[in-house]
């Protein structure tokens, strides 16, 4: 039987990693996957953003940034994962930044979608 592996399901509180695609003339230290844009400009490249679940629904999770802004993810998104151990360890200083407070309920999150 041969299907496809399933993806793990999200809780709230859990620690989890974002590749976000980003654009710029001059990317970053933490920059990976770099390549040159089509015009030769700018350069398109992907930066891991640690955040933390704060809501869990069927069709989306909301994730909240260091700094407080929210996005709301698909959970099969293939850009999401769980931080790994390593990251953990090493940077749960990140992750204890973020503000564990509850949401507020009359500001609407800001909506990430893969491009």
């Amino acid at each position: 039987m041969n299907s496809l592996p399933r993806r793990p399901s999200f809780k709230t509180g859990d620690w989890v990693v974002y590749r976000k695609q980003k654009s710029g003339t001059h990317p970053g230290p933490r920059a990976k996957i770099v390549g040159a844009a089509e015009k030769g400009d700018s350069y398109a490249y992907l930066v891991d953003k640690y955040w933390i679940v704060v809501r869990v629904t069927a069709e989306q999770l909301t994730l909240r940034t260091r700094r407080g802004k929210l996005h709301e993810i698909d959970p099969q998104d293939p850009r999401l994962r769980r931080a790994n151990w390593w990251q953990r360890l090493t940077l749960k200083n990140r992750f204890r930044e973020i503000d564990p407070t509850p949401l507020p309920d009359s500001s609407p999150p800001s909506s990430t979608t893969p491009e």
